[in-house]
């Protein structure tokens, strides 16, 4: 499989899109009945397992009736501070605080 840093984000959905219709299949849920129980509608549903397009908020829909919202937790988060050798590369942090400079 491709790496996810080498795709496009078209291709990204896609995978994710793939990825959905798995666990669904794997839960031997129908799509009519991922539907009714996420609050998604059929056709969404129906088209983002083809196309990946999806808004934000059906896929947290989604992601919820499949028990798998815990998967965005991660999604932004920031990276873990490197490991100081020493207190004063601990304290001579240069990270940026706020969005501009």
């Amino acid at each position: 499989m491709i790496s996810i840093y080498m795709m496009t984000p078209q291709e990204v959905l896609k995978v994710i899109a793939a990825k959905v219709k798995a666990k669904r299949l794997s839960l031997n849920l129908s799509q009519q009945t991922l539907s009714e129980k996420s609050g998604v509608s059929y056709g969404v549903l129906k088209k983002f397992e083809r196309t990946g397009q999806i808004s934000l908020e059906s896929l947290l829909k989604l992601a919820l009736a499949l028990g798998s919202i815990s998967d965005f937790e991660l999604l932004f988060s920031p990276d873990k501070p490197e490991e100081a050798t020493s207190l004063d590369e601990l304290m001579k942090d240069t990270s940026r605080k706020r969005g501009r400079k």
